[in-house]
Order: structure tokens, then C-alpha cells, then sequence
């Protein structure tokens, strides 16, 4: 296969998902909260906002009106070309639909609906599949949610934005900020959530896909895709089965590896899982061992839990891989020092002695005053509690100019009285001008705490609440970046490596 030529065919075939010229919501809907409704209201509230360009229509066979908006009896009676149907309709109806999609010129459709394979209405399925190749139209979906782009304000997520509580309304899915993941889901639910946790840790998104049964675009198509899309350095997948192109993913994968990071978390590992992956999407989950081995030939990093799945993702997202495992530890604590050097060590990562030139370069600044004498330097560097803005800012310098460390751990703890609101940022000033893969932790989860990570993260510096989870993101910075060496393309990905903000 050539994956090139391929690619740019793909590229054209899926734009209208991300940037359609213009959309219909066929089922859109006068009952609050229904799907049909919530998704014509956010796409109308992007359009009138200015996030969206696209022109939206409304189709509902009552016609009528909605929000301020006409809205048309079939599709056929839009005045405008049309180029991405969005489909919440009952699943029984959804084949008459498309053939009007395809009168109308259509070119994708995102069906939200389910109702087909995953309750047994497999041949229902095949017949909407087959309209839609007689009419050259591609879909994504049935039974998802069909597409969120944080940056184009495509948005078919039919989880209302706010919901009522006893204490009043208050937010329910929250779209995240613009960033720089894209995330594939064959689950929906788990997608929304996963929306929701991403919104809660300050981490940006640049798509996000669930394409429920997956009867036509896939991850091999949507790979191809997403490999010049400017806005996504890492995507972050979760699988639970595939129905075809097993070899076409490896192949496709390992290509896209090789310009950008894959993290993916498989569904369905258990005998349990796989039963429950069956009922929910028709999807053979298969032997777990097999989709391991293929993932790593393709060059993806794999997630043990969802937790892994997003904290390997943010540091994928920001930093470069890394040349090594030698990982270099700052802190101004013992205890979370040590539990870093354990998670750190324990995932196959090394936390050496530094080196005598190192050492004698933080006794100098001991002899200074700047790093406090009760401070000592086996790695970690533990500046002690006496540790000030300067004492983090020289000891950090020190690791991101040793040769001998690959990767560089803060433990920037705010809470001693010496260490002022300023140390983000003299931090941050330090660590940008170095092209080396530097992670933050701070422990805790008072306002201060937020906010110190919040300032991290913002400068492209991610920042985790707990040491183990910095430690995932290191492994998958060091996982990265020996894969990328085996392929011969470490140097090269480095050279061309700038960072995301």
C-alpha cells in the first residue's frame, strides 16, 4: 500500500467531519435535552458565536422552527449544498435518510443513533452501509457520539453542557480547551467521561471521535488523516475490538509513529471484558497477547488503566521523547523524593548517582548560600525545606545541562514559606530554554496546588498532582523515544521537535 498517496486521498474524503462547509441535524428537535435538540443548539451557538464557520440547517419532518432557525422537512429542501449530515434519528428510519443524503450530495455523515449491530439489527446495518458507498458518502458511527474539534466547533456531543442539582444548575460535560490530544473512542460513555476529567486537569484537546460500531471510517483511515492535521502531536486511543484491517493499522501505525506519539488502553483483556465488549459495540475484542504484540510493532506506547492512558498522553502532548532512561529528581522533600526514585525504578526507568561534576557544581552553590547546607545529592537532590526559588532554579539547570541525565523530575512542593509565587515562573524560564523532556509534580489539591500546575501546563511544562503519575509520563517519554531510535528517526523527530506553546 502506499501510504502517501493514500493519505491525501483520505485526507479529503474525511475533511467534512472536521471542516464542513456546512451541516444538517436531521432529527432536530423541539424536546429539551433530547439529543436532536442539544446538538442543533451547540452547533448553532458555535455558528453564532464565530467558532463554527459552517452554515447549520435543522431537518425535522414536522418542519417548523428551532432556536430562531427554520427548520426543513427533509434534507432535499435545503436550499444550500449540504456536506455533513449529522443523523439522530430512529435506526429503522436511517436507510430512507441516507438515500436522500446521497440525492443531496452528502459527503459524511456522523450518525449518532443506535439500534443496529449491538442489538442484533445487523442487516439494517449493512443496508445503511451499502447506501452510503452507492452514494460515495463516509460514516462514522452508528451508536457514538459521533465528533468534538476544539478547534473548528464541530461538536455532536448530545451530553447536555449544564444540568440541574439541588443546588442549582451547574456544569455536566464540559467541552475542554483547545489543545493538542486527539482521542479515539469505540466508547461513548467512556468518552464523554474521560471529556470531562480532561476539562477538571487543565488538559487541552484537539479532536475527539466515537464512532460506536465503526461500520466504515476507522483507526487506520482516521490515522491517515490526523498525520499532517497541525493541531494533534499525540493521539490517544482506546480500542476495544476490530472488525477488519488488523495489518493495515500496523502498517498505517507504525508510519504515523514515526511523526507522532500513539497511546492506546484496550477494552475487553479479561473473558468478562471480552463478553461485554461483544453486547456493546459487535466488536470481537480477541486475544489480548495479539493486539499487545501489534500495537508495539506499530510503535504505540500501551496503557495498563485510563489513568496511564492520560498521563502518558499530557507529557507525549508537551515534551520531546527521550534520548535514555536516566531520569534526574529535584526536590525540596525526602519522603516524595523517595517515592519518585521507587515508581521511577520500578517501572524500568533508572535514577543514577549524579556525576562528581555535577556534585561539585551544587557545592559550589552550597558554599554561595543559594542551595541551603543541609541539602544533599545522591538523586534526588533534595534542597530541603530551606529550598528557595533559586535554590530549584540552579539545581534544575544543573540536571538539564548533565549529559549523563535523559529526563528531568521536579517536585516543586509550594508549600514551605521560602518558596515564593514566582517559582513557576523562574522555573519555567529555565526549562524552555533546554530541549529536554522535563515533568512537574506538586502534591495536592487545595487552590494553590491547582494553580501551580495550572501555570506549568500552560507553558507546555506538564504537571501531575502525584509522583507515580509523573512517572507514567516519563515512561512513556523514554518508551517513545527508544522506539524511535530503533527506527532510526530519533535524531531526526528531535531536530524537528519544537514545543507545542
Amino acid at each position: 500500500m502506499d501510504i502517501l498517496s493514500e493519505k491525501e486521498k483520505i485526507k479529503e474524503q474525511l475533511r467534512p467531519f472536521f471542516e464542513p462547509k456546512s451541516i444538517a441535524v436531521i432529527g432536530a428537535s423541539h424536546k429539551e435535552g433530547s439529543p436532536g435538540n442539544v446538538i442543533f443548539y451547540n452547533l448553532m451557538m458555535n455558528y453564532r458565536s464565530g467558532k463554527l464557520k459552517a452554515r447549520v440547517y435543522g431537518v425535522n419532518i414536522k418542519g417548523g422552527e428551532l432556536f430562531g432557525e427554520k427548520l426543513y422537512k427533509t434534507i432535499l429542501d435545503i436550499p444550500d449544498d449540504v456536506e455533513h449530515a449529522i443523523i439522530v434519528i430512529p435506526a429503522k428510519f436511517t436507510p430512507s435518510i441516507m438515500k436522500e443524503c446521497g440525492e443531496k450530495g452528502v459527503k459524511v455523515a456522523t450518525i449518532i443513533s443506535g439500534g443496529f449491530s449491538e442489538v442484533g439489527n445487523v442487516e439494517l446495518e449493512k443496508q445503511v452501509l451499502e447506501i452510503a458507498r452507492e452514494y460515495g458518502i463516509r460514516i462514522i458511527g452508528p451508536n457514538g457520539l459521533g465528533i468534538f474539534d476544539a478547534y473548528s466547533g464541530v461538536d455532536t456531543l448530545f451530553i447536555p453542557e449544564k444540568k440541574e442539582t439541588d443546588e442549582g444548575l451547574k456544569i455536566n460535560m464540559p467541552r475542554p480547551r483547545a489543545g493538542y490530544i486527539t482521542f479515539l473512542s469505540q466508547s461513548g460513555a467512556l468518552g464523554d467521561a474521560v471529556l470531562d476529567y480532561m476539562y477538571g486537569e487543565n488538559l487541552g484537546i484537539s479532536k475527539f471521535i466515537s464512532w460506536g460500531n465503526k461500520i466504515d471510517v476507522d483507526e487506520s483511515e482516521m490515522l491517515l488523516y490526523l498525520m499532517d492535521d497541525e493541531t494533534t502531536r499525540v493521539v490517544m486511543m482506546y480500542l476495544e475490538g476490530l472488525k477488519k484491517g488488523g495489518k493495515k493499522l500496523v502498517e498505517i501505525g507504525r508510519e504515523f509513529s514515526k511523526r507522532k506519539p500513539i497511546v492506546v488502553l484496550k477494552g475487553g483483556v479479561t473473558e468478562a471484558g471480552a463478553r461485554a465488549t461483544m453486547s456493546h459495540t459487535a466488536s470481537l475484542a480477541g486475544n489480548y497477547r495479539i493486539y499487545e504484540t501489534a500495537f508495539k510493532e506499530m510503535g504505540a506506547i500501551v496503557a495498563k488503566n485510563l489513568l496511564e492512558l492520560l498521563d502518558m498522553a499530557k507529557a507525549l502532548a508537551l515534551q520531546p521523547p527521550a534520548k535514555g532512561r536516566n531520569v534526574g529528581v529535584v526536590t525540596n522533600g525526602g519522603g516524595p523524593g523517595i517515592l519518585v526514585s521507587d515508581f521511577a525504578e520500578r517501572a524500568g526507568l533508572r535514577v543514577p548517582r549524579l556525576s562528581s561534576q555535577t556534585v561539585e557544581e551544587l557545592k559550589k552553590y552550597v558554599s554561595e548560600g543559594v542551595i541551603p547546607s543541609i541539602a544533599t545529592f545522591p538523586n534526588p537532590i533534595d534542597l530541603s525545606g530551606s529550598a528557595t526559588d533559586e535554590s530549584y532554579v540552579v539545581a534544575t539547570q544543573l540536571l538539564l545541562e548533565d549529559p549523563n541525565i535523559d529526563i528531568v523530575v521536579v517536585l516543586a512542593l509550594h508549600h514551605p514559606p521560602t518558596i515564593s509565587k514566582d517559582m513557576p515562573r523562574k522555573m519555567i524560564n529555565v526549562i524552555k530554554d533546554y530541549q529536554k523532556p522535563t515533568l512537574v509534580i506538586d502534591v495536592g489539591s487545595a487552590e494553590v496546588s491547582v494553580w501551580v500546575r495550572k501555570k506549568f501546563d500552560d507553558a507546555g511544562i506538564p504537571a501531575y498532582p502525584l509522583p507515580e503519575r509523573a512517572i507514567f509520563g516519563a515512561k512513556a517519554l523514554v518508551k517513545y523515544g527508544e522506539w524511535l531510535r530503533k527506527q532510526g528517526v530519533l535524531e531526526q523527530y528531535l531536530q524537528e521537535w519544537h514545543p507545542a506553546i
